[in-house]
């Protein structure tokens, strides 16, 4: 998995370009621009972008060998302004400078795009460069002047530390079985690298994670972490989660919101509960984590059903609310979808 770098937003030209092919879909089936493709060309269009028409971004041939390996499903950030604007997925990509200068026409003398790749979906975005040079482990005045491509650990840290799960990979482990041994689950690391799905088969759009939520995570799972506990997350039916560990039999799903409203309260005890059953060990311990403590009510909602509460207590410290250990132990059958039949049924 590689991850570009793109700069997006900085002179008036750039940001032309951005408005003509990014902010707005192009009809690449129109015969202006469908009499400039190869054959090939289109088939992966066409493959990717059934409904013809896509947006699309590109680089000028000074970076050939950048681009000589990225591919399908690897993952854009687009900058200006000092924040990364919008995370998208690279679609089809190829050379053809001639479809280029008309989608980008260059200025007098200047250098045609060369490259071109359409955009699989596209999120919007508002993460500071200090936070991703953090993630990358550069200077913090870093202001990311050109396009890069990040390969390895410094990929695998931008995808895990703000939360990004392109929809064309998937973890790189073998399936394993749930609880009740049905549905597929899969277990990753939040630090692997995962690996392509062979073609390309859409499951699921790009999931970007609010990035106070993903702040929220990287810093509570380095607490985890000064424990001796390595958190995971494991995909499932329900979707992601944003934490996931096992240790000596102890089974925590965690769940992670931005606020502390009680919207996001009730939002976190969904999940939780959604999640559970298909934990690929049975859950021990539901806990919603927030920046700041909810209000009391909504701690109450959360223990009524057995889930403890974790809330951050500044600088960098975390408290745990836990819901009674009485409490947690009658809903684990609730938890793990298994409920007993009402007396006077019989399961077939």
């Amino acid at each position: 998995m590689r991850v570009l770098i793109s700069p997006s937003y900085g002179g008036s030209e750039t940001r032309r370009h951005w408005a003509d092919t990014v902010d707005r879909q192009v009809d690449f089936a129109a015969p202006e621009l469908d009499s400039l493709l190869t054959a090939d060309q289109r088939a992966k269009l066409l493959t990717l972008h059934p409904e013809g028409h896509a947006r699309f971004w590109g680089a000028t041939s000074a970076h050939d060998s950048k681009f000589a390996d990225v591919d399908t499903g690897d993952v854009v950030l687009f900058t200006g302004q000092n924040h990364v604007r919008a995370i998208g997925e690279v679609g089809a990509l190829f050379r053809n400078r001639e479809l280029a200068d008309l989608l980008w026409p260059p200025r007098d003398g200047g250098a045609s795009w060369h490259t071109v790749y359409s955009l699989l979906d596209l999120v919007p975005a508002d993460i500071p460069y200090e936070e991703l040079n953090t993630a990358i482990g550069y200077k913090l005045t870093y202001k990311f002047p050109g396009q890069m491509v990040l390969r390895g650990d410094k990929a695998r840290s931008v995808l895990d530390d703000f939360l990004i799960t392109p929809s064309t990979v998937q973890p790189s482990v073998p399936p394993q079985p749930t609880a009740q041994g049905t549905d597929p689950v899969r277990v990753a690391a939040l630090e692997e690298l995962r690996t392509h799905r062979t073609g390309y088969r859409p499951r699921r759009g790009l999931i970007v994670v609010d990035r106070r939520e993903a702040r929220l995570v990287r810093e509570y799972r380095d607490v985890l972490a000064g424990r001796g506990l390595a958190a995971s997350r494991f995909f499932c039916p329900s979707g992601i989660t944003d934490m996931y560990f096992d240790a000596a039999g102890e089974t925590e799903l965690i769940e992670a919101k931005s606020c502390a409203g009680h919207r996001y309260v009730r939002e976190a005890l969904a999940q939780l509960l959604d999640y559970a059953p298909h934990s690929p060990s049975p859950a021990r311990r539901l806990t919603a984590l927030f920046p700041e403590p909810p209000e009391h009510a909504d701690v109450e909602l959360l223990h009524r059903y057995g889930i403890d509460c974790v809330h951050r207590v500044p600088p960098r410290g975390f408290r745990r609310l836990p819901a009674a250990d009485e409490r947690r132990a009658l809903m684990r059958e609730v938890w793990s979808g298994q409920l007993p039949a009402p007396a006077g049924e019989q399961h077939p």
